[in-house]
């Protein structure tokens, strides 16, 4: 079963899409790092951010294992209030990779050799009409 995985630069700002394996993040949580090469990119090394499972349901680091799970939250991933004190019952996934995840966002934190515009940026002239 394929993710896609969302790689974030935060020098450039920049964030390219790669298709993975789920099985090559199995056992992995937000807020780990994990080695570049499972997406293609050696001597890079990425940290899980969030991501999300097959029904949009958003990724949560303080929900354990992969289940899902009704919390109540006063805002942050999967709720943004519109006034103070405003709380509400959500439906997310826990924070764990497993195989309802589709998407899985990263950010670069320790830079490869080859620049990653190159290596998974898109040619210039690709989208020419």
């Amino acid at each position: 079963m394929s993710v896609r995985v969302v790689v974030s630069n935060p020098d450039t700002g920049n964030s390219y899409q790669v298709e993975a394996d789920v099985n090559d993040f199995g056992g992995t949580a937000i807020g780990d790092e994990v080695e570049g090469g499972v997406v293609g990119l050696d001597g890079y090394k990425l940290k899980v951010t969030g991501g999300s499972d097959d029904t949009g349901r958003p990724m949560r680091g303080d929900v354990e294992g992969q289940a899902i799970d009704e919390i109540l939250i006063d805002g942050g991933t999967g709720f943004n209030p519109t006034r103070d004190g405003e709380r509400r019952r959500v439906s997310v996934r826990g924070g764990e990779v497993g195989d309802a995840t589709v998407q899985l966002n990263t950010k670069v934190v320790e830079q490869g050799d080859s620049d990653l515009q190159d290596l998974l940026g898109e040619d210039e002239g690709e989208n020419d009409e």
